[in-house]
């Protein structure tokens, strides 16, 4: 994680640029489609479902919905984003004849992936917040965390992406890893009310200690468990980020 330098933040910059400029047909991605499943969950399901651990549904759903919309924002950056610039646009080899090393290039894709879900996160908690959904002042590290959860999902998705031989690669990667977290991780239902079976499956997705700790912030029902959801993140974070810097550089030397 030492091999990359402080130029990685021109890769950053250059990835930031695009997104000011294309901004406008980025919101439905980042925006509105989560708004939408928390409305449609919230109060078309809510409508049919009693208290959840003491909460109205939609309260308890919104933790759920921010991380794992700052899962999705990193995920697709770093999958599709990142395969197009490499593969299709040669943006890479452009930028690795300047003093940019691959490390840089690829520490800058991760960490432009991780900004994009602290963008993300923070929309979702404020629209949350208008709707008096939050009831917490813990809620306010939610920028923060949603970029720890980025770097996590950014690091992931950018290992996969090192290792697909084409784009369509990628439809093993959401349909087979990241939906399943999404419905199995706590977004929608209490992990408790698993088999026991799927219960223990649900711990080893990344998603799930992400989820438990954004409902502690979002509720501010804060413990000493949410330690070890916070180092598991960090150790996956280190994991796969080192990972992901060897394995890309395999890719675009080869």
């Amino acid at each position: 994680m030492i091999s990359f330098s402080w130029r990685f933040i021109r890769m950053w910059q250059r990835n930031s640029d695009v997104f000011l400029r294309l901004w406008r047909s980025e919101i439905p991605g980042f925006v509105i489609e989560p708004l939408l499943v928390l409305v449609a969950m919230g109060f078309g399901l809510g409508a049919y479902v009693g208290l959840v651990d003491g909460q109205r549904y939609i309260e308890f759903i919104t933790p759920g919905i921010i991380a794992s919309y700052t899962m999705f924002s990193a995920s697709f950056e770093c999958t599709y984003g990142t395969f197009f610039r490499m593969e299709f646009q040669k943006t890479f080899d452009a930028i690795i004849a300047t003093p940019l090393n691959i490390e840089d290039v690829i520490a800058g894709e991760i960490f432009w992936g991780a900004t994009r879900s602290m963008l993300t996160g923070t929309m979702i908690l404020t629209v949350a917040s208008i709707f008096h959904l939050v009831h917490s002042p813990w809620a306010l590290l939610i920028p923060i965390f949603s970029l720890l959860i980025g770097t996590m999902f950014s690091s992931i998705a950018m290992l996969f992406t090192s290792i697909v031989p084409s784009v369509n690669s990628f439809n093993y990667f959401f349909t087979l890893f990241i939906t399943p977290m999404f419905f199995f991780s706590g977004v929608f239902f209490p992990i408790s009310s698993f088999p026991e079976i799927v219960k223990n499956l649900s711990w080893i997705a990344p998603l799930t200690p992400a989820v438990h700790l954004s409902r502690a912030l979002v509720t501010g029902e804060l413990h000493w468990s949410l330690l070890w959801s916070l180092g598991l993140i960090i150790i996956l974070i280190v994991l796969f980020f080192s990972a992901s810097l060897v394995s890309m550089r395999r890719r675009l030397t080869r």
